[in-house]
């Protein structure tokens, strides 16, 4: 993977930012989530001369909080959007390092390329932390139809590309990897990222 050219529009280090030192970063996949790229953005920050970053893509946050926790991986960065991000806040064995503000990758709604008739009520898969775009990029000859959600909007995109679902709430590395085109406008979204590491 490429290393990013997502700039931090603000960026918080702790005590504990300094104390260890980078080498991998568990975080959300699989691959084109944007995750993936704030992970990129840390790798870029932390460790610009250590070459290709080493970053494991996980189905799950909480299997990446698990790597930190095991020992594979020095820092887990995670999304402040997510449902359930309290967790690892108030997990002891885990201490917050740091925090910044990207904007993500352009988020849309994408279907497989080609001549695929997408219905007037789609079946849509997404994240849950984005899904409220539904609504926003959704276009005015549709309505939605049953949202299925899934554990990164990479899976969305999979999904897609699987024929599972008509449409994906996903990002353009995703549509670019797996094969879709975007129906809808597209738009970033301005997120905070929390970046962890092992407690003492």
């Amino acid at each position: 993977m490429n290393q990013t050219d997502t700039e931090p529009l603000g960026w918080m280090d702790l005590d504990t930012h300094n104390r260890v030192k980078l080498e991998a970063i568990a975080t959300l996949g699989p691959v084109g989530t944007s995750s993936e790229t704030a992970a990129a953005l840390l790798w870029e920050r932390l460790s610009p001369a250590l070459g290709e970053p080493e970053i494991h893509l996980l189905d799950t946050y909480e299997e990446a909080a698990q790597a930190l926790l095991d020992g594979r991986v020095s820092h887990f960065v995670v999304a402040n959007a997510y449902r359930c991000v309290n967790e690892f806040y108030m997990d002891t064995r885990m201490a917050l390092a740091g925090a910044f503000i990207m904007d993500t990758p352009l988020y849309g709604l994408a279907k497989s390329r080609g001549p695929h008739m997408v219905p007037a009520e789609p079946t849509i898969a997404t994240h849950p932390a984005p899904a409220p775009l539904i609504a926003q990029l959704l276009p005015a000859h549709y309505r939605p139809g049953k949202v299925l959600i899934m554990n990164s909007t990479s899976a969305a995109a999979m999904a897609v590309s699987g024929g599972s679902t008509d449409l994906a709430l996903t990002t353009a590395p995703s549509v670019e990897t797996y094969g879709l085109e975007f129906i809808s406008r597209t738009r970033p979204i301005r997120m905070l990222w929390s970046v962890f590491v092992a407690a003492d």
